[in-house]
């Protein structure tokens, strides 16, 4: 599915550290919660990245999936 853009925005929140943000924007819809379960372990192992290159090796960990 496409991610609609309350869901990027709190994605990119979570990456960048910012899970309290994430939270907070996301409280506003019941399936917020939700979406912040089922996408845990990529938005947490995105946010261990140290530089572009091990964000592209997650990523294509996922999409090879």
């Amino acid at each position: 599915g496409r991610l609609t853009t309350v869901e990027a925005f709190a994605g990119a929140l979570v990456v960048l550290g910012e899970r309290e943000q994430a939270e907070h924007l996301l409280s506003k819809f019941r399936w917020g919660q939700t979406f912040l379960d089922l996408n845990e372990e990529p938005l947490e192992r995105y946010a261990g990245c140290e530089d572009s290159t091990e964000v592209v090796s997650v990523q294509n960990e996922y999409l090879d999936r």
